[in-house]
């Protein structure tokens, strides 16, 4: 009932416009009763309405409301807010009605064209609406919202070719860089290349993708991994020690397959050198469980120092948490028993805490995400700078 009362309101002024457009079109010497002002098809929407038909009513209205230059706009914001309320079909028959009519400027109709492609992209119907978004790609002033459009599609559809080529065309049609996006569509055809067991391709989309944006570290990340597979530890190396210079932020995420490569290279000092600087250098909690492990693998007692007064420096319960599993090795009987029970407490805190956010849209994740999974953007998800983060 309340769909039905808001969509009589929201109709309410079709009866003013038709009424005005009536009264206009009658000749100067005919003279309208007050019974006339309003429609009797109107009326008829609105007992439809009343009657739990909205379907019905919508037609009705569709049909009251001449479609003519003035009468466009009412349309398309008719349309718009159905689909805004999550009414796709309706939307749709409204939008569809606009383009099928010739009385209309070609600029109008370039307008009904892309809001019928945006209620087949909100309906999921995404042939359709990449068909409607080709069509306005030669229409200005559609142009560029259409090719942004067509770039969401070939997003959910994992094209990344189309995506790449599009994107391209669109970064010639305006000031914005979009070098970073293009990069992550290559990154993406690498992954592809991967699951396909084609490393030797993905790795030649990793180049691209850095040639595209040299401060790409996701490229160096995945060529990292590719190299690794391959057991080609020295040029993996290379790969991920190239993310401290590309993005230092992400150095959390490749701490332990840079150790892992030095250990495979048996270079162990020279791995202990690295990782105390990059924690000395940037900081990070990871970083500095990092080269907690190290200390640990040589002296516990100097691990547990370490922590320690890190511990008195900056609150942290990843920190905390550690503490407790170099404490446990060494603790028997009931000091064994009050550890576990303070584990315990750090193991549940770090599970209810996300660890990244997007500083876009605000969503909370827990690993990382080179695209937010809510509001789509690249490259907004970052580190959350608190007890238990970075």
């Amino acid at each position: 009932m309340f769909n039905t009362i808001y969509l009589l309101f929201l109709l309410l002024p079709v009866a003013f416009i038709s009424g005005y457009f009536l009264g206009h079109k009658k000749p100067n010497n005919i003279k309208l009763d007050d019974k006339n002002i309003i429609p009797s098809d109107y009326i008829k929407g609105l007992n439809f309405l009343l009657n739990e038909q909205p379907d019905k009513a919508v037609q009705v209205f569709i049909d009251l409301l001449e479609v003519n230059e003035e009468t466009v706009e009412t349309h398309l914001a008719l349309g718009h807010l159905f689909r805004r309320r999550g009414e796709v079909n309706r939307a749709i028959r409204i939008h569809q009605n606009l383009v099928e009519r010739t009385s209309i400027e070609p600029e109008q109709r370039a307008r009904a064209i892309y809001q019928l492609g945006q209620d087949y992209l909100s309906a999921g119907l995404l042939d359709r609406a990449e068909k409607l978004f080709n069509e306005l790609m030669e229409q200005k002033p559609q142009t560029q919202a259409a090719m942004q459009r067509l770039i969401e599609i070939y997003q959910q559809e994992k094209d990344w070719a189309k995506a790449i080529e599009i994107t391209k065309r669109l970064a010639m049609n305006t000031e914005q860089d979009y070098t970073k996006i293009i990069a992550h569509y290559y990154c993406e055809q690498a992954e592809q290349m991967l699951r396909y067991n084609e490393p030797n391709k993905a790795i030649k989309l990793t180049k691209k993708a850095i040639r595209v944006n040299t401060l790409c570290a996701r490229a160096s990340i995945i060529e990292g991994q590719v190299l690794v597979k391959m057991k080609k530890y020295k040029e993996a190396l290379k790969a991920y020690q190239r993310v401290e210079h590309q993005n230092p932020e992400l150095l959390p995420e490749v701490i332990e397959q840079i150790k892992q490569c030095y250990n495979q290279l048996d270079q162990n000092t020279k791995m202990r050198d690295y990782v105390f600087n990059v924690q000395s250098q940037y900081g990070g909690i990871s970083l500095v469980l990092a080269w907690v492990d190290v200390l640990a693998k040589e002296n516990s007692s100097s691990a547990e120092e370490f922590l320690i007064a890190y511990l008195k420096e900056k609150a942290s319960v990843r920190a905390m948490d550690k503490l407790i599993d170099i404490k446990q090795i060494d603790s028997i009987g009931s000091a064994q028993d009050n550890l576990n029970i303070i584990k315990s407490v750090t193991t549940q805190l770090l599970k209810t805490k996300s660890h990244y956010q997007c500083h876009s849209c605000g969503f909370l994740a827990n690993i990382y995400h080179w695209q937010c999974p809510s509001c789509k953007g690249w490259d907004t998800i970052e580190s959350l700078h608190w007890v238990d983060g970075e």
